[in-house]
């Protein structure tokens, strides 16, 4: 079997769409209703608010620097235990409710995800990984026996130490080392928004040459600002098209390919 790259579709969710049952039930029949169609899916996770309530058990608290997770070799342990122990599990098992023969693996595995220490504004992160290499032989193997990878974002470095990934850059770099077509943001809005509490304002399409004045002008903020440099970065290296949806919002996969009128944002 060879894969057609033009019909990979990465799928980056987690947060508030993890959170909800109903979220994740959609998004996997979502999945396996792709995968039908003739389509690749290749799924990449977060897990924050789990990790998060893990740390508040261990009674250790969450530190973010520019949204990125400062982790020490404690936190790694429970990202690990949450992620690849929970997470993951937990989305295999609704895909293959839907018969989509996900197998769950992490970045760790056959060293997926290459990684070195990520530095920033001279502040220790600790063991919050760089994305240096992404070996995609293991996914195309994957993909070509019929299985849905079910990624959760870890990776190693040279030492073979494990480290946090951010789940955004992991599901690009995956995306882009795999060529994939398509690469998706599932969140809690409909996409980029003028005004963040009005829905109308979607803006429907962003070319790359845009994002940095979108940027200026503060209509793309906060937690959005690395979402969408990683869209640019995606379309910059391979992706032909990224969107930015409502991943709470019934059909939400499905319907950025069977529906015209899906509120979402592209990034081309």
């Amino acid at each position: 079997m060879s894969i057609d790259h033009k019909n990979i579709v990465v799928i980056k969710y987690g947060g508030s769409t993890l959170s909800k049952d109903d979220s994740i039930k959609n998004i996997s029949e979502d999945i396996c209703y792709l995968k039908s169609k003739g389509m690749y899916p290749v799924i990449v996770h977060g897990g924050g608010p789990y990790i998060n309530e893990e740390m508040k058990k261990s009674g250790k608290e969450s530190l973010f620097i520019k949204g990125l997770r400062v982790t020490d070799k404690d936190t790694v342990d429970i990202v690990k235990k949450v992620l690849i122990g929970k997470v993951n599990k937990d989305i295999v098992s609704e895909i293959n409710k839907f018969k989509g023969n996900a197998i769950g693996i992490s970045g760790i595995d056959g060293d997926l995800i290459e990684v070195s220490k990520k530095h920033m504004d001279n502040v220790d992160l600790g063991f919050v990984g760089k994305i240096e290499k992404i070996n995609k032989g293991i996914l195309e193997i994957l993909i070509k026996s019929g299985y849905i990878p079910v990624i959760a974002p870890l990776g190693v470095d040279e030492k073979k130490d494990p480290y946090n990934v951010n789940a955004d850059y992991g599901a690009t770099h995956i995306a882009s080392a795999l060529g994939a077509h398509t690469l998706i943001f599932l969140t809690d809005v409909a996409g980029i928004l003028r005004d963040s509490n009005d829905e109308s304002t979607l803006i429907e399409k962003i070319e790359i040459n845009e994002v940095d004045d979108y940027i200026d002008k503060g209509i793309i903020r906060g937690g959005m600002i690395p979402k969408i440099k990683c869209c640019a970065e995606g379309i910059k290296h391979n992706v032909k098209r990224v969107y930015i949806t409502n991943g709470k919002k019934k059909n939400s996969v499905r319907d950025l390919f069977f529906n015209e009128k899906v509120k979402r944002t592209v990034v081309v």
